[in-house]
């Protein structure tokens, strides 16, 4: 692959690399600075005409992560690289995709058209919180599912007499197919949001009941609706329960709320730098997605078909 081009920005390097091995292409060479007033700097120190070049950036708090890949984005096109693709595993702002109150804005479309002017041909993602939002982009976007990863792990596992649980309407959809893939019963919780970052449960339709549960979700930000499900499923005679959850925002105190409740394991992904210290967060296990993005960059750089990716990946 003579002219294909690897690049990281700074918000998730340990992953850039493992992608990087996984594909034996070293990381490109690019230069990024702060200057003393919080502005970023960008310069490639290596040629990049003519290359089709794919930059690896989540855009996870903090506003940096976004400004740092729109500027390397428009260096990449002013050094006129053939195309640029974004190989963003975590969509932030994703959450923000839809007008629900009066004057908020959509923020997740402002993204989308931000990475479009700042130069990008293609976009390589993850889960997005909400799928539509690939609508959003006037440009292609190839959509990877976690799924190919996490299910293939849980199916080795067998866990016996198995539940999957959506721990909102929103993630029905998702839970349902891994409910199917598993061959396991579906339960959903009904939830109330009294306001933003606060989370009631209200019904779990469906049996518990001596069952080992697992709820599966796109992300968790403060743990909320996480923690309140798996209180919610163990007062409700569930046995084992364990989490599938692709990006580990985890903010303020989540991670601690996770250890310290009755959950058997969280599995994540690295789709967000997440360092945890083993042995006081042992509840959380991180299954790495460097297999999944270096097949369907590999497959994007050679025009192939990204869709038949989730049939043949056996994680």
């Amino acid at each position: 692959m003579p002219d294909l081009q690897l690049f990281s920005g700074r918000s998730n390097p340990q992953l850039a690399k493992a992608i990087s091995k996984r594909l034996g292409i070293p990381l490109g060479k690019c230069q990024i600075v702060n200057f003393s007033d919080g502005e970023i700097w960008v310069k490639y120190t290596e040629n990049i005409r003519g290359s089709d070049v794919f930059i690896i950036q989540s855009t996870n708090p903090p506003s940096d992560n976004l400004m740092e890949l729109l500027i390397m984005l428009d260096a990449a096109k002013r050094a006129s690289a053939k195309r640029v693709t974004v190989v963003i595993p975590y969509f932030g702002y994703a959450r923000q995709d839809r007008k629900d109150q009066p004057r908020v804005s959509i923020t997740a479309k402002l993204v989308a058209n931000l990475l479009t002017t700042a130069g990008a041909d293609r976009v390589i993602t993850m889960d997005l919180h909400a799928a539509q939002i690939q609508g959003f982009f006037d440009i292609p976007v190839d959509h990877l599912y976690s799924s190919a990863i996490f299910a293939p792990y849980f199916k080795q596992h067998k866990i016996p007499n198995l539940a999957v649980v959506s721990p909102d309407v929103g993630s029905i959809k998702l839970a349902r197919s891994y409910a199917k893939r598993l061959d396991a019963e579906l339960i959903l919780i009904d939830k109330r949001r009294p306001k933003a970052n606060q989370v009631e449960v209200m019904n779990i339709i469906g049996t518990a009941v001596n069952r080992n549960i697992l709820i599966v979700d796109d992300l968790i930000d403060t743990g909320g609706t996480f923690i309140n499900a798996v209180r919610a499923l163990k007062e409700a005679g569930a046995k084992d329960i364990y989490g599938a959850c692709t990006h580990p925002i985890l903010s303020g105190d989540a991670a601690k709320k996770i250890q310290e409740s009755e959950i058997k394991k969280l599995y994540i992904t690295n789709s967000v730098a997440f360092t945890q210290n083993s042995k006081k967060l042992d509840k959380i296990q991180c299954l790495s997605a460097d297999r999944l993005f270096a097949e369907a960059i590999k497959r994007c750089y050679k025009n192939q078909s990204i869709s038949s990716l989730f049939d043949i990946y056996k994680g």
